[in-house]
């Protein structure tokens, strides 16, 4: 088996213009990693190969990425300034680390006898006790009982001779 020779050439990855603004472009969008390096044109190794090689690369996707996060912040603020409560309240607590309270009065005024509390249990007891009584009379008065010894009644006998 012979190896036949496969012509290959490295792309050459250079920083140009438009390929910097293509970085630009697509971090002011918010794209990150592999995604900003394919809608750049871009393999993702030829974008890390070209950040190594040329600190202009990077500086393209950081000034892209600080122009977006001004324009979302800018509309944000205008927003807030125009009256939207929900923007003030997202700038608040996003920007400025601000938390509502949660604080939550509360105030019983009650008095606790404990003599109420006993007389309150021992009629619980009371009333489990009626409960497992009816329980076992319902058990011992089962149908086919007649509750006098707690033998079975046998079924009247018909068509028989005595």
């Amino acid at each position: 088996m012979t190896w036949r020779s496969l012509p290959f050439e490295p792309r050459q990855v250079q920083a140009t213009e438009a390929r910097l603004d293509a970085i630009y472009n697509a971090a002011r969008l918010g794209l990150k990693g592999d995604a900003l390096a394919l809608a750049s044109g871009m393999l993702p190794t030829e974008y890390r190969r070209l950040c190594q090689f040329d600190p202009l690369a990077e500086m393209a996707e950081l000034k892209g990425r600080a122009d977006g996060e001004l324009l979302a912040s800018r509309q944000l603020h205008d927003a807030a300034a125009a009256g939207d409560a929900k923007a003030a309240l997202d700038i608040l607590k996003h920007v400025h680390g601000w938390t509502a309270r949660t604080a939550i009065d509360v105030s019983v005024e009650q008095t606790i006898s404990v003599k109420h509390a006993l007389e309150l249990a021992q009629q619980r007891v009371i009333e489990g006790a009626y409960e497992v009584i009816e329980h076992a009379n319902a058990a011992v008065l089962a149908p086919g009982r007649d509750g006098t010894d707690g033998s079975p009644v046998e079924p009247p006998v018909s068509g028989r001779s005595a």
